[in-house]
């Protein structure tokens, strides 16, 4: 697809049955506009693409937290380069339409229902700004109804209560699958989806005859393991992988907030809104997994971003960073491979203190 000069040690991973093969790797974007300008961004987009990185992921809401000022910034910087340097056919871009009220009442008064007017809509939109006449992969951001995700481990009394009108997830594949029909989507996939909402979206498609997804972008990192509860196992049953997003957890997994520690200009430090890892299971596991990595002489970015790349259900992991330096150093973890004693101290730990973030 692309000349991967710099990139011997990139693995590349089938996007379930399409014949796509995607990087191991996936930049992620949702800081651009934000926490990175565009001059940044464009140095990131350079060293990414020059390391075989050629599968970018953004979105509508983007950069976060989401502002009305700044909505749609980070799909416009990717524009601007695509319109600088050209080369769409050889890029693989990701992009999602909002769920309701997450995103803030800016986006579709934050009453996003997923129709097929909003999502023609949004796709306008999203074409636009990333000055292209397609989009590789179309996500819905989060479901529309009420379930398990951003934070909450269970589904429980208060989400089977919550009362909403919710539009048929039929009518939302449909129009997706129009939208891949008149070549402006190629493929689509989920976002912080539960193992029911994955499968009702395949049985659909197997029953209607409509498009089926190809992935589901979910958080999974060494303190949020949820994903290996009823979803892995529909990755290797139904050939829909994983994209793993937050792989260092906010940070937390690079070690730079040990002992208490908060830089300046991290994401948790500037934003409250990043609190997910912020409690003392997830800092007590984070110390243990720690102290593994360097009693086996790796960094703690090593052995978080090397675990997640060798889960079978990974199609690929998406990082983000404010710098290049982070960048470059995120990139260098994953020719990292963990040793079978390291994995089982990996474990060990896990049982003493599972998912302590979700």
């Amino acid at each position: 697809m692309i000349n991967l000069k710099g990139s011997s040690l990139m693995q590349f991973n089938p996007l379930a049955n399409t014949g796509i093969i995607l990087p191991e790797i996936c930049l992620g974007s949702m800081t651009f506009g934000e926490q990175n300008n565009q001059a940044q961004a464009f140095e990131q987009l350079e060293y990414a693409l020059a390391q075989g990185l050629y599968f970018w992921d953004t979105a509508e809401m983007y950069p976060v937290p989401p502002k009305i000022e700044t909505q749609g910034a980070n799909e416009s910087i990717l524009g601007n380069w695509i319109a600088k340097r050209g080369q769409r056919e050889q890029l693989f871009i990701a992009s999602k339409i909002a769920g309701p009220s997450q995103g803030g009442s800016h986006i579709r008064a934050g009453q996003t229902r997923f129709t097929a007017d909003e999502i023609s809509t949004a796709i306008d939109g999203s074409l636009q700004r990333l000055q292209s006449d397609y989009i590789d992969l179309y996500q819905l951001h989060w479901p529309q109804r009420a379930t398990n995700f951003f934070g909450k481990l269970g589904y429980g009394n208060t989400e089977a209560q919550h009362e909403q009108e919710i539009t048929a997830l039929e009518e939302t594949l449909t129009a997706l699958s129009d939208e891949i029909k008149k070549g402006r989507i190629r493929y689509i996939g989920l976002s912080n989806e539960t193992p029911w909402g994955t499968m009702k979206f395949l049985h659909l498609a197997e029953k209607l005859g409509l498009e089926k997804l190809v992935s589901v972008q979910n958080p999974y990192n060494l303190l949020n393991r949820t994903y290996e509860i009823g979803m892995s196992e529909i990755a290797q049953h139904e050939q829909v992988g994983l994209l793993a997003y937050s792989p260092l957890a906010f940070g937390y997994l690079t070690g730079k907030f040990r002992h208490g520690a908060r830089p300046e200009n991290a994401r948790v430090s500037l934003f409250s809104r990043f609190s997910r890892y912020s409690n003392p299971q997830s800092e007590w596991a984070t110390e243990q997994y720690a102290q593994l990595a360097e009693q086996h002489d790796l960094t703690l970015t090593q052995l978080a971003l090397g675990f997640i790349k060798q889960q079978f259900f990974v199609t690929s992991t998406i990082i983000g960073a404010t710098n290049l330096a982070q960048l470059k150093e995120n990139i260098d973890a994953f020719e990292t491979h963990l040793s079978s004693d390291v994995l089982q101290g990996i474990e060990d730990i896990h049982r003493q203190q599972p998912n302590p973030a979700h």
